[in-house]
């Protein structure tokens, strides 16, 4: 039998979280909604394109997309047909750190889907024709992306923030990168991402404990070996680098901007939330585009965000501005990243950070495919179903005094490292 235990709602949290272990053992989480005929599966493998080799960046989120290029006995157009006739969505990508996908099935297809998933993961055929057709779309696509100016300052940011670590890789890999990878390349990717030990999964809409975990099995426990994969290494403490700057011929000169951040383990998750929505996580509410756009109109948008990993996050944010404006604009930033630092939010921006998160919470949890996400992130940076129960109790318990001193400790103007592309006036 499929083995099952409910996390129990907490306040403010009404949906019970399964979890769910399938008869040959793959774990997942399930929330059950029936009201519509739907399921989604979402699931990921650790390793994405950390685990590229040194001259082969890119293999990764190549093989990704050409997972629903044709498998086993079925090329490109008849697998795409036989999915678009059984009215079955799949789709995979690697980021960072996993490769991951997303099945989507009407209730009465997931046997259907889940055979169609198990023959990708074990079979992928990697066709010539196909492989050249995406890696000319990829080489097209990263050759606009070197000509744009975000793209290039992200780029640049983690390339100086965390030397030799996979991540300062870019992602989607390098048209040198992808340029040599045919079939056997691309089948060790996946052989070196696909591994049950490394895969998290969860489900929503209508299916039961045990449903999913016939479908787990049918869908992993053959076509995805035991073990584990390859472990992506720590990501380190980011390196402080000042301010890099890109030269390129653009109207506007925009950057990416940051440093570390405390860990999504940490108690002060909620109240680092709260205050990095007060200085440039709550768009127009923010101090960064009162300060920069609304009095100063420096910018059209400005803002930050948390991004975190398993052990570890970063405060990232981004502005574009124009060149001749841009070291106004850098010191602005700095001087309001400063004085977070030392006086905190008031009373007021804490309490309407607590609203509009609060508040938020729940629109992440509005479609099947969208729930399945997020459990399968939630997942991924370790938490447990208790995470989602205590939510917004715990947001709710941000005083001003703990924001203040999660101010504190999250930012820190000299730490603040700054990636420019375009020809910026400092």
């Amino acid at each position: 039998m499929t083995a099952r235990s409910d996390a129990a709602p907490g306040a403010g949290w009404s949906v019970p979280v399964q979890t769910v272990v399938s008869p040959r053992g793959i774990p997942a989480w399930l929330i059950e909604d029936r009201s519509v005929p739907v399921i989604a599966l979402s699931f990921a493998f650790a390793g994405g394109a950390a685990l590229d080799p040194a001259g082969q960046e890119g293999r990764a989120d190549l093989a990704a997309s050409l997972l629903t290029q044709g498998a086993g006995p079925y090329d490109t157009a008849a697998f795409s047909s036989l999915l678009r006739d059984r009215a079955v969505s799949l789709s995979f990508d690697a980021d960072r750190n996993a490769l991951a996908g997303t099945l989507r099935v009407l209730e009465g297809e997931r046997a259907f889907g889940a055979e169609m998933l198990a023959l990708v993961l074990a079979e992928p055929r990697f066709d010539g024709e196909a492989v050249a057709r995406v890696k000319a779309q990829k080489t097209l696509a990263l050759r606009r992306e070197a000509e744009q100016p975000r793209t290039l300052a992200a780029r640049r940011w983690w390339a100086e923030s965390v030397p030799g670590h996979p991540f300062a890789r870019p992602a989607g890999g390098t048209e040198e990168g992808i340029a040599p990878l045919g079939r056997d390349d691309l089948r060790a990717a996946m052989a070196a991402q696909l591994r049950r030990g490394s895969l998290v999964a969860a489900a929503a809409g209508a299916i039961d404990a045990d449903g999913l975990g016939a479908l787990l099995d049918r869908a992993f426990a053959e076509a995805v070996p035991a073990g584990e994969a390859a472990p992506v290494p720590p990501m380190p403490a980011p390196r402080a680098f000042g301010l890099a700057v890109i030269e390129r011929d653009a109207p506007q000169a925009a950057a990416l901007f940051g440093h570390g951040a405390i860990a999504p383990e940490d108690p002060d998750w909620e109240a680092a939330q709260v205050v990095n929505w007060v200085l440039g996580g709550g768009g127009f509410s923010s101090r960064l585009m009162t300060e920069i756009r609304e009095k100063r109109g420096l910018t059209y948008g400005i803002g930050t965000a948390l991004v975190p990993f398993r052990g570890a996050a970063l405060l990232l944010g981004s502005v574009s501005t124009e060149n001749p404006r841009f070291g106004e604009t850098l010191a602005l930033l700095r001087a309001e990243w400063a004085r977070m630092a030392a006086d905190g939010p008031s009373e007021d921006e804490v309490a309407a950070g607590k609203a509009f998160l609060s508040g938020s919470f729940p629109l992440g949890f509005t479609s099947t495919p969208q729930i399945a996400g997020t459990l399968v992130a939630l997942q991924q940076l370790g938490r447990g179903p208790e995470w989602l129960a205590g939510r917004l109790a715990r947001l709710a318990a941000v005083t001003p005094e703990e924001a203040r001193r999660t101010a504190r400790r999250l930012f820190d103007a000299e730490a603040l490292s700054v990636a420019v592309a375009g020809r910026p006036t400092l």
